[in-house]
């Protein structure tokens, strides 16, 4: 196991920069997700770290020494692809023991290491199979097991749960999450997905057009998001914003139409007449008697949940209730942010306004 130390990473594509001095700190042992839409570089971040890519400048450094001038082969890391790029005319056991094989590891060796990554993944019943005969998933694992049995410092996972039905992917990536929990090998997993992130992670780095937004934990990018970027981005359903006014007198109050609420109490800083970007969750807003007016347009049931998409003005407003309510589409009803849950940010940075007790 080790660390890895990314300082002012640069990649560009002749002319064209794609990851603009990029800093990331890895620590031994951590679960770490890079996330963002694509085309924003987590991929191309992963593939420098593996060596699969060039750096143009910075350094990539895995436990104590910098790999920029590396091969693959000699910066002991293990990666597993989207597509698992198995080999079809190889047995799952050959398939795991071919890069040991390459080395020329004694073959009780490849034998003992092969069976115990089989025996953590449950495909001890499967190692005479071909990769035609598995299911997604089960392909899936023997991609991982080809990592495992490497025993690398790092392991480097490129969006591997993409190609999976929903049920598959959450399943799987509960196995991923108990995989680390008990090897405890650093790990840089990226996805496009944030409740991938949300739900796999010890730390969160939020990118955008080759950029980090933010790094941190998934429940402090939850609550507190540095920008506009990360608060749409993490979470499902996504922040409702509003453009907003600040009012500051006896009682600080944000205006949105013509409706008022008093700013949160955590807030410091606003000025009269402040133009606001005014967030607020799905799940942190209430049915109130006077409020925000809305029109229901579409209600969602889920079970567990019931969730409203409602219009104000020309703009969606997504609210999620617990409890079960008799919504009727074309039907008014007002919504009520919970005062102290409501996020702030400059209307023109898009940045988060300083509030008191948050790390921006």
């Amino acid at each position: 196991m080790a660390q890895v130390t990314i300082r002012k990473l640069v990649k560009n594509y002749g002319q064209t920069e794609v990851i603009h001095g990029v800093d990331v700190d890895i620590d031994d042992g951590q679960f770490v997700v890079l996330v963002g839409p694509s085309g924003c570089g987590k991929s191309t971040l992963l593939r420098m770290i593996a060596g699969l890519e060039e750096v143009t400048g910075g350094t990539i450094q895995i436990g104590d020494k910098v790999v920029n001038n590396l091969p693959p082969s000699e910066r002991d890391i293990a990666m597993v692809f989207q597509n698992y790029a198995l080999y079809p005319h190889k047995t799952v056991a050959s398939n795991m023991a071919f890069s040991l094989r390459m080395r020329r590891m004694d073959k009780e060796e490849i034998r003992t290491r092969v069976h115990r990554a089989a025996e953590i993944l449950g495909l001890i019943p499967y190692l005479d199979r071909f990769p035609r005969a598995l299911s997604g998933g089960q392909r899936q694992r023997v991609a991982m097991g080809r990592a495992i049995v490497r025993d690398p410092q790092v392991f480097l996972f490129d969006e591997p749960l993409s190609n999976l039905d929903a049920k598959l992917r959450v399943q799987m990536r509960a196995e991923i999450r108990e995989l680390h929990q008990r090897l405890s090998t650093t790990t840089v997993y990226v996805t496009h997905d944030q409740i991938e992130a949300m739900t796999m992670a010890d730390k969160i780095v939020v990118m955008q057009d080759g950029r980090v937004e933010q790094v941190g934990s998934p429940l402090e990018l939850y609550d507190r998001p540095v920008n506009t970027f990360v608060a749409s981005f993490i979470g499902s359903p996504s922040m409702n914003f509003f453009d907003g006014i600040a009012h500051v007198g006896d009682r600080t109050e944000i205006q949105i139409g013509e409706t008022r609420f008093a700013a949160p109490d955590t807030v410091v800083g606003l000025r009269d007449g402040q133009k606001v970007i005014y967030g607020v969750r799905p799940e942190h807003l209430e049915l109130s008697e006077t409020g925000l007016p809305v029109t229901v347009a579409v209600v969602e049931p889920t079970g567990s949940e019931t969730h409203v998409i409602s219009r104000f003005g020309d703009q969606d407003v997504v609210a999620v209730f617990r409890e079960r309510h008799a919504f009727q589409p074309q039907k008014s009803i007002h919504l009520s942010p919970v005062q102290n849950a409501v996020h702030l940010f400059d209307a023109e940075t898009c940045m988060r306004l300083d509030q008191q007790g948050d790390e921006t």
